[in-house]
């Protein structure tokens, strides 16, 4: 028995993993596959591409965030039902935490989730060369299968038949196909407005389009044939995602195009722990739902949305005094943006928040923090305790000012550039700039369990 995955990586960034993996996506769609999408790393942004073209809410695995047998299980469980599973690579093939390790790589990805591999080559301007280039990338490391190329970029068939010969004497793998330098079709810039694009279905034709040009220049029936690998055995009585309780209290998550940065794990160990996800949206006006227990607000474009946000005031007025009551409430970056004072424009605009979190957001058109964080908790942060520490990442293109001397700090956070204080805890309040992966710390889950059944208890 055997089960059908492949990853899409890539020689770098840029080279048109992405391009790739969609028009793949749209094509083997076309011919009647369900195809479920993966995206190595934490990003949010390549998740929603594969969401829309295939119908099925695509899933990320980092293996620096999360345990290998973690990330094997969300392979599989995400992949029930489906034909074929994408996992889409992040940077080059090798590129992870570590320059002297594969630790989370595309490579490791592959590694654990025992996938073959397809390596998509840039061939611009080079014949016999890209054979040297995927030679390279079958030697520099034990354990990684590549199985098969895609040339992308190629000049025309002509020059594609002479990469495609190159590469097939010299690495004995199949190049499946290519797509051309001159495609009228370019992948729309992964900018701040791209989830409202989707939502409202403007991409649909490019994924259409992009699914027939591939469909004429690569071999999908030979992809299916190389994807074939062996089953995963994952340890399901011991899962994280499992439902281990009735729910027993009720979350409110913000889910909007302003509020949308959610890994659905993290919503499966809620309601594995007993909460009842109640969705609402801010951006519509929809206040604060009742009977609520705890409040999550997630990451997203609130920049984007900011004089709609604004404008509403009852839903600020019901978040402002349900967080002031008490409500236990995790804001992760567009969230937290979203609770401070005010949000101040690239033009200098300046638009009223919810004002629970005394400062300002000023947003900047260069970036201002990304990476992985190892973080660790302060003391009366009632998620993450003082000494108990998770694994998240950063993303943004603004910075928190406040005139508040002494500022009471929900974590400490520790990533290339070194330790620093981050994000803002108050009462049942924790909040700041990191998203976080509850699987790499599953007590934060339990903690938020606790909190708001005291709370229910107490209302």
């Amino acid at each position: 028995m055997s089960v059908r995955r492949i990853v899409m990586a890539g020689t770098g960034s840029g080279v048109g993993k992405t391009t790739l993996t969609i028009g793949l996506m749209s094509a083997l769609k076309k011919k009647g596959y369900t195809v479920q999408g993966f995206k190595c790393g934490p990003d949010y942004i390549d998740p929603s591409y594969h969401t829309a073209v295939t119908g099925r809410a695509s899933r990320n695995l980092d293996s620096w965030m999360l345990q290998e047998e973690i990330v094997q299980e969300i392979l599989v469980r995400g992949s029930e039902g489906a034909d074929l599973s994408i996992i889409e690579g992040v940077m080059g093939f090798f590129d992870g935490k570590n320059p002297k390790t594969n630790e989370g790589s595309t490579a490791h990805i592959s590694m654990i989730t025992k996938s073959p591999v397809l390596l998509v080559v840039n061939c611009a301007s080079m014949a016999r060369s890209a054979a040297a280039i995927v030679k390279g990338f079958q030697c520099f490391a034990e354990g990684p299968r590549i199985v098969g190329v895609i040339a992308n970029r190629v000049g025309s068939e002509g020059h594609f038949k002479i990469v495609k010969t190159a590469i097939e004497q010299e690495c004995g793998i199949p190049v499946i196909g290519y797509l051309k330098r001159d495609m009228e079709l370019e992948i729309p810039e992964r900018h701040l407005g791209l989830i409202p694009s989707i939502e409202r279905g403007e991409l649909d034709s490019f994924f259409d389009q992009l699914g027939e040009l591939v469909l004429e220049t690569v071999d999908v029936d030979k992809l299916m044939e190389l994807s074939q690998a062996e089953p995963l055995a994952v340890d399901k009585p011991t899962s994280l995602f499992e439902k281990r309780a009735e729910p027993t209290v009720r979350i409110a998550v913000a889910k909007d195009s302003a509020f949308n940065f959610y890994y659905p794990e993290n919503l499966e160990m809620l309601e594995a722990n007993g909460a009842e996800i109640v969705y609402f949206s801010p951006l519509a006006g929809e206040a604060l739902p009742e009977r609520i227990d705890g409040l999550y607000l997630g990451g997203g474009f609130p920049e984007e949305f900011a004089e709609k946000l604004a404008n509403e005031t009852t839903v600020k007025q019901s978040l402002r005094a349900a967080i002031e009551n008490g409500l236990p409430t995790l804001a992760e970056c567009g969230g937290f943006m979203y609770l401070t004072d005010e949000i101040e424009a690239n033009d200098g605009q300046r638009f009223e928040m919810v004002g629970i979190i005394p400062g300002k957001v000023k947003m900047q058109k260069k970036l201002a923090a990304l990476g992985y964080r190892e973080i660790s908790g302060k003391n009366g942060n009632f998620l993450l305790p003082e000494g108990k520490q998770a694994r998240g990442h950063e993303f943004h293109y603004s910075t928190f000012h406040s005139d508040e001397k002494n500022i009471p700090y929900a974590y400490e956070t520790k990533g290339m550039r070194g330790v620093k204080p981050e994000g803002y805890v108050k009462g049942n309040l924790v909040a700041g700039y990191t998203h976080f992966h509850f699987a790499s710390c599953p007590e934060m889950v339990a903690a938020w369990m606790i909190k708001c059944k005291e709370r229910k208890i107490d209302a």
